[in-house]
């Protein structure tokens, strides 16, 4: 064998080597599972990143992402408790937790997609149908949890793991949404009717109440400056009355001096002698 033929058959060795090892080796990224199938049946689930060996032209390697991965779910229609349609634009946060299952269960992510439409739609109708409009409105959070709780329990033995499940947007169809807006704002209006009307009837229970107590109040005081006054009258009385018995012929002077001066003040006054009133001057 001379030296050139030694050369090629080394050169094509080398070269058969390296397609056969390009055809066994696997290589695994940190992000990606790996599934090995041979004539359809599972060989081997990689789940960690590095290289690993497969036979050539006979296995057949599937690889899924593991990463967090988004379904934006198209927007579906839901019937509320109180007979109210719904237009619910929702998304999923969802990975493959299990890739064993997931190829023998799924066998593609496009077939799991519209499993999980499924699923999370039936969560979304059947605790939306428990609920009325403004519960759905103002507890979302709450509905939610359940619809979580569902659908994980439902993906669960496909390999999937939902993480979350959310809503965009929750709006009126847009053929009712006039309509059904008009019926709101008259049923809020009538409650805000009899809202004020009980309002007014507490204001006059409470006005009542008020004008009653103040007269009561008034009453009381009336009665009080009475008795005061009646009291203070009475004293002075008993004052009188002391200082006339103490110096009779004094009082009576002195009540006929006052008196001279409202008779005579700013007055020319013609005066019998014999007139009672004049006895003190004579």
């Amino acid at each position: 064998m001379t030296r050139a033929t030694l050369l090629g058959t080394v050169i094509f060795l080398t070269i058969v080597v390296i397609i056969f090892l390009s055809l066994s080796l696997v290589i695994v990224d940190e992000t990606q599972y790996a599934v090995i199938l041979r004539f359809g049946e599972i060989v081997k689930v990689v789940t960690k990143p590095g290289l690993t060996i497969k036979t050539p032209f006979v296995d057949r390697v599937v690889k899924f992402d593991r990463r967090k991965a988004i379904y934006d779910i198209p927007p579906e229609r839901i019937i509320t408790k109180d007979k109210k349609t719904l237009v619910v634009d929702s998304y999923v946060i969802w990975r493959i937790s299990d890739p064993k299952r997931f190829i023998e269960t799924m066998q593609t992510e496009s077939l799991a997609l519209t499993r999980i439409d499924d699923v999370v739609y039936s969560g979304l109708r059947n605790t939306l149908a428990k609920l009325d409009l403004d519960t759905i409105v103002t507890q979302e959070r709450s509905f939610l949890n359940e619809v979580l709780s569902f659908s994980r329990e439902k993906l669960r033995d496909f390999g999937i793991e939902i993480i979350d499940v959310r809503v965009k947007k929750t709006d009126l169809p847009e053929e009712n949404r006039s309509a059904v807006f008009e019926r709101m704002k008259s049923e809020r209006q009538s409650i805000a009717a009899l809202i004020r009307a009980e309002g007014e009837k507490e204001a006059q229970r409470i006005r009542a109440e008020a004008d009653k107590k103040a007269a009561i109040i008034k009453a009381q005081a009336l009665s009080e400056a009475e008795r005061i006054k009646g009291t203070g009258e009475a004293s002075a009385t008993k004052i009188y009355a002391e200082a006339y018995s103490r110096d009779p012929e004094f009082y009576k002077f002195w009540k006929t001096l006052e008196s001279y001066k409202n008779i005579i003040k700013d007055s020319v006054i013609i005066l019998d002698e014999n007139m009672e009133v004049l006895k003190q001057l004579k």
